[in-house]
This record gives C-alpha cells, sequence and structure tokens, in this order.
C-alpha cells in the first residue's frame, strides 16, 4: 500500500510533467467520439441502410451507453481497479472501437451495398455487418465512460501537494487548461474533422481519429512510470446501496418517535447524533435493534448491510431531495440530441458563407459550442459582477433563476426549429424536389445559426445552474456525486430521445402514412416534431414551476447554501 507521505513525495518529483500525458489523452478521445458522431447517421444511412429514424435511435442508444458507464467507471475506478488502470483500459478499448468502424470503411464485405436510384429493392445489412458496427460503438462507449468521470480526477492526483501554499493556483490552472483543451478538440472535431470525412471521404475521415488515438494511448501509457496511482478504496455509491439495503431489511422495524441515545448508529469521528425527519422509512438503515449483534468490540457496525451510519442515510436522503429538479432537466438534454435530423437538414440547403467557402453539413453544431462558451464566459466576467450588486447573491442570479431561463430559450430555440423546417420544406415541394431529398433548396442554411446559438445559451444556462444547485443541497462528501446525476441526466436524455424518435416514427406512419422522420425529408414532417419537442418543453416548464414550489416549501435551500461556492469545473462534463 502506498502511503500519502509517498504520494506526494512522487507527485512534487512528476507534478506538471506529467499533464501533457493526461491532457493529450483526453483531447484525442474527444477528437474522436466528437468528429465520428455528427455526420455518422448518413454513414448509417448509406452503408446499412437504415432509415433516419432507426439510425438516430441507435445514435440515442450510443450516447446513453457512453454517458451511463461512466457511472460503471467511476465506480471501478473508486472501489477496485484505481484511476490510472480504468483511464488505461478506457483509452484502449476506445482505440479498438475507432480501429472496427474505420475497418468498416475500408472493408467493403462489413457493410451492405449503397443503394442506386436504379435498384428498387435494397439489401440491408447481414447480422455479421451489424454485430461489427455495435461492437465498435460498444467499444467506444465503454471507453467514454472509462475515460471522461476519471481522466481529470487522475490529473488532479498528480498535483496533491499538502501544506503548499500554491497547491490551489496549480489546480486551478490545470483544471483552465483540461477545459481549453476540450473545447479546441471539440471545434477542432466539428470542423476540420467533419471537413476531411466531407472532402475525402470516410476511409480518410475515420482512420485519422484511428491515428489521434493511438498516439494518445502511447503518450499516456509512456508517462506511467511517472504517474501518482491513488490506491482504490470504498465507493460513496457503496454507501449509499448499503443505506437502502439496509433500510430495506429492517422494513418492519418500529422507528422510535422521539431521540433515544444511542439507538442510532453514528462513527466515532461522526458530528450527526441523528437522522432528520423527512423520508422517516429511511432511518431504520441506522437504528440499532441489538448492540451485541450489530456491533463490534471496537463500536464498529458487524455488517454494514444491515447498520449504516447517520451521514450514509442522510447522504441518501439528500440524494433524494434534489431527484426532483434533476428530472426537470431530461427534456432539455433532449432538445440538443436532435443533431441527426438537423445534419440531414443542412445538407439540403446552401452552406456556402463566401463563394468558395461551405461549411459542412454536420460542422453547424459549432454554433452550439461558440454560443455556450460566450454565454459562460460573459456571465461570469460581466453579468456576475452587474447581478450580484442588485440581487445581494454572489453568483449573480441564482441557480433555479438559471435554470428556468434555460428552459425557457429551449422551448424558443425549438419553435424556431420547427418555423425554420417548415419554410425550408414548402420551398423545397415548391421547386419540385419533393421526391429527391438530396436536392439543394435555394435557402441559406445560415436560417440554423440563430436556433443552434439560442440552444447553446439555454444548455449553458441550465447545465451550469443545476451543477450549482446539486452543489447547494448536497453535503461536502457529495460532490462527486452532482457530477455523476449530471452524467446520468445525459444518459437519460439520450434514452429518451431514442424512445421518443421511434415512437413518433411508429405512431406517424400508421395506416400506410409517411412518417414525420422519414429519410425523405421533403415527404416527412420534421417541423411536426420539433412542434412536438416545443410542446414537450413548454409542459417540462410547467413541471419546473410545480417543482420549484416544493423547494420553496421545503425550506432546504438556506441562504447559506446558496452563497456555498461550487467550482463546476471539477464536474467533468457528459
Amino acid at each position: 500500500m502506498v502511503t500519502e507521505t509517498e504520494l506526494e513525495e512522487k507527485s512534487r518529483k512528476g507534478g506538471l510533467k506529467t499533464m501533457p500525458f493526461i491532457i493529450v489523452n483526453e483531447s484525442f478521445e474527444k477528437v474522436g467520439s466528437f468528429g465520428l458522431q455528427p455526420n455518422m447517421i448518413i454513414y448509417l444511412m448509406t452503408f446499412y441502410q437504415m432509415s433516419a429514424a432507426t439510425g438516430a435511435s441507435i445514435l440515442g442508444i450510443w450516447n446513453a451507453l457512453s454517458n451511463g458507464l461512466a457511472i460503471v467507471g467511476a465506480f471501478f475506478a473508486d472501489s477496485y481497479l484505481g484511476r490510472f488502470r480504468v483511464v488505461s483500459i478506457g483509452s484502449i478499448s476506445t482505440l479498438m472501437g475507432m480501429i472496427i468502424l474505420w475497418l468498416t470503411a475500408m472493408i467493403p464485405q462489413l457493410t451492405s451495398s449503397p443503394c442506386s436510384q436504379f435498384r428498387h429493392v435494397c439489401n440491408g445489412p447481414t447480422a455479421f455487418q451489424l454485430a461489427v458496427l455495435f461492437s465498435c460503438f460498444g467499444f467506444m462507449s465503454l471507453g467514454a465512460g472509462f475515460v471522461r468521470p476519471c481522466s481529470i480526477i487522475f490529473g488532479a492526483d498528480q498535483l496533491k501537494k499538502r501544506e503548499n501554499p500554491e497547491n490551489q493556483r496549480l489546480i486551478d490552472s490545470y483544471f483552465n487548461w483540461y477545459y481549453a483543451s476540450i473545447g479546441i478538440s471539440t471545434i477542432f472535431a466539428v470542423t476540420v474533422i467533419i471537413y476531411i470525412q466531407d472532402r475525402y471521404g470516410w476511409q480518410v475521415g475515420f482512420g485519422i481519429p484511428v491515428i489521434l488515438m493511438f498516439f494518445s494511448v502511447l503518450m499516456f501509457l509512456i508517462g506511467s512510470p511517472l504517474y501518482v496511482k491513488v490506491e482504490a478504496n470504498e465507493s460513496l455509491f457503496i454507501g449509499l446501496v448499503q443505506a437502502v439495503v439496509a433500510a430495506f431489511r429492517k422494513r418492519f422495524t418500529n422507528i422510535p418517535l422521539i431521540y433515544i441515545d444511542d439507538c442510532y448508529y453514528q462513527p466515532h469521528e461522526s458530528e450527526l447524533m441523528a437522522p432528520s425527519n423527512d423520508f422517516r422509512c429511511l432511518n431504520r438503515a441506522c437504528l440499532i435493534q441489538d448492540p451485541q449483534r450489530d456491533l463490534n468490540p471496537d463500536g464498529s457496525a458487524s455488517n454494514p448491510w444491515s447498520l449504516c451510519s447517520v451521514e450514509q442515510v442522510e447522504s441518501l436522503k439528500a440524494l433524494l431531495r434534489v431527484l426532483p429538479m434533476w428530472s426537470t432537466g431530461i427534456v432539455i438534454f433532449v432538445m440538443t440530441r436532435q443533431f441527426p435530423f438537423s445534419v440531414l437538414q443542412t445538407r439540403t440547403m446552401d452552406r456556402h458563407i463566401f463563394p468558395r467557402v461551405e461549411v459542412p453539413a454536420a460542422s453547424f453544431s459549432v454554433f452550439l459550442v461558440i454560443a455556450l462558451t460566450i454565454w459562460i464566459i460573459f456571465y461570469d466576467r460581466v453579468l456576475v459582477p452587474l447581478l450580484s450588486n442588485y440581487t445581494g447573491r454572489p453568483r449573480g442570479l441564482s441557480p433555479i433563476v438559471r435554470m428556468g431561463i434555460g428552459l425557457i430559450v429551449s422551448c424558443v430555440s425549438m419553435a424556431l426549429s420547427a418555423i425554420t423546417e417548415s419554410i425550408r420544406r414548402q420551398r423545397a415541394i415548391e421547386e419540385g424536389h419533393e421526391d429527391n431529398p438530396s436536392a439543394i433548396v435555394n435557402m441559406s442554411a445560415m436560417w440554423f445559426v440563430p436556433q443552434y446559438a439560442l440552444l447553446g445559451l439555454a444548455e449553458a444556462a441550465h447545465s451550469v445552474g443545476q451543477i450549482e444547485f446539486f452543489y447547494s443541497l448536497l453535503p461536502n462528501s457529495m460532490s462527486s456525486i452532482a457530477s455523476a446525476m449530471s452524467t446520468t441526466g445525459t444518459a437519460v436524455s439520450c434514452l429518451a430521445a431514442s424512445v421518443l424518435v421511434s415512437g413518433v416514427d411508429w405512431l406517424s406512419s400508421t395506416r400506410g402514412k409517411t412518417s414525420w422522420l422519414s429519410s425523405n425529408i421533403n415527404k416527412g414532417h420534421l417541423d411536426y416534431y420539433y412542434w412536438l419537442l416545443t410542446c414537450l418543453s413548454l409542459l417540462n416548464f410547467f413541471y419546473f414551476l410545480a417543482v420549484c414550489r416544493f423547494y420553496d416549501g421545503s425550506s432546504r435551500l438556506s441562504h447559506e447554501a446558496e452563497e456555498k461556492q461550487c467550482d463546476y469545473r471539477l464536474l467533468p462534463e457528459s
């Protein structure tokens, strides 16, 4: 077992020397994943004969797995393998997935033959071809789930130096460089990589991310002797599960109505003497029934799955308190998962900025990233100083107000998307392109920029506000849970988006009708689908207002909690 002193000594010797290995590894992983996803709907429709709805559903499940497995990656890193092993496994898994995807573009036998306009019946992909495709998605999802939640914290481990007054400044500098590299990687992926795919084909477009990821894994493993490798220990997630199991096992036990000395289990270092009265059924988990049986001679619990500490129970209650507000964010993340259809739309429009400069259809999401970045900087540097003097809050507007702003702006963005698509579709029909979904409509694709910008603003306002809200209600020991809840929310929203797409496609195509989400978007009705999302977003906003009333009545958000400083850079993005 490596001692704390040995870890700090190794950190002193390695320190900043290890940062390039970690940052490059995460950056190239982002380039690969973000560079492959935007155009993937076109690849699936072309080489696997999938409809637009089927392809979008599969991509939604892929994103859901990538974010959902982050919980698994964090669990294994904290409890069993340690962060270095988990990041290594994740990086190698991502590389394997990218190689398999690249091989599908290189080897014709791994994909079905593209349909031509002269073929009335097209052979779909075989079971083997689909198995190869899904295996590459599985490897990349596992890799993303293992790398994303652990990479940033693994980097912070390298700078761990107690008693060093410069330590916090070094960590702040590391986080700044880390997120700057992520931003640059994202923009590079959705511009340069997408342009290469459009200009030079899938073989080159998939091959470059493979090469970048190979050097990423190589650099990360070369730096292994320099790394501080913190040993795995018990995970907070396990403590929460133990509280649930213990409460269930004692579900028939009576709970005392008044506090009795020593009836609840608390370790010697505990500051909490008794659990709170809300969610009283969970108090059974820390209730001591028989001290001779439940406690060891040293005062510790003999079976942590039958007796938990008061802190564990209160941590579980804190998590349950934020679940209603967490659920209000699912719909807004569903809004941001509509890129596959946006790519199909912009492909049929004039994408020229200048006569010889054409923006790739899948690169329009860069406007969302730019708007998100500008809003965060503008709010933090300009609005916060102004609003803090007016509202009396250090962060300007309260987290709940910012979440509400994000929900309203996302609703406006979807309404604008519906209006824009209605105009585009009408022009396509008037120009005689109803049966030709590949024809270019005499309409500039720049009409899509405002809705992307609004969606970026909405995501920035809501996401940061939500994380700060979680931080204000959760105890300091559960800061990592805020990151996990954000990641889980993204996974659930991706899965919900996939189910929604499949459901709308099935319902709208009954009785021989053309589906709203038809691969021929000139015959389908994407505008109806966007209006549906607008209505869902509006209903979600009313649900949000109802949830806000619940928190107003619970008085759990004290003024002191609202003033807690939340360094949301600590929370890995999804």
